[in-house]
């Protein structure tokens, strides 16, 4: 079951970092990783959180692969471990890096009060959904 975990956590990584990547760094314009500098620093910060996403998601599905080839896939702990720590990402991304670090923040120029609560509720929603997904798949192993 460890591989499995492994492999849908790699891939929950780099699906939730690509999602945030792709569509508020580059569709909506809204921020960087990184926007304490300038936004040419910015641009390569996003650079590198996208080659960090594509990596993780490509050894999830080398992972993924030799679980299938060896019949060892487990779909339910696969799932709960690529919610969780997609959630845990975004999680982290909200409280951590928008907060506490400031390396950015959601927008700019408007009152981040309701995108914020809904950034961690979602992540929340995500994290409970896959530890869920995972506490059942141990009964499972378990029973």
């Amino acid at each position: 079951m460890k591989d499995n975990v492994l492999s849908g956590a790699l891939l929950g990584l780099g699906i939730a970092t690509t999602v945030d990547e792709v569509v508020f760094h580059q569709l909506l314009h809204w921020h960087h990783f990184y926007d304490r500098s300038t936004p040419a620093v910015g641009l390569v910060s996003d650079g590198i959180l996208h080659a960090a996403s594509f990596f993780a998601a490509v050894a999830s599905l080398f992972l993924l692969s030799s679980l299938r080839r060896r019949g060892a896939f487990q779909a339910r702990p696969w799932w709960g471990a690529l919610l969780a720590a997609a959630g845990a990402f975004q999680l982290y991304d909200g409280t951590v890096q928008h907060k506490l670090m400031q390396l950015h923040q959601i927008r700019y120029g408007v009152d981040l009060t309701a995108y914020d609560w809904a950034w961690n509720i979602v992540a929340v929603l995500l994290i409970v959904a896959g530890v869920v997904l995972l506490a059942r798949s141990r009964r499972v192993v378990a029973a």
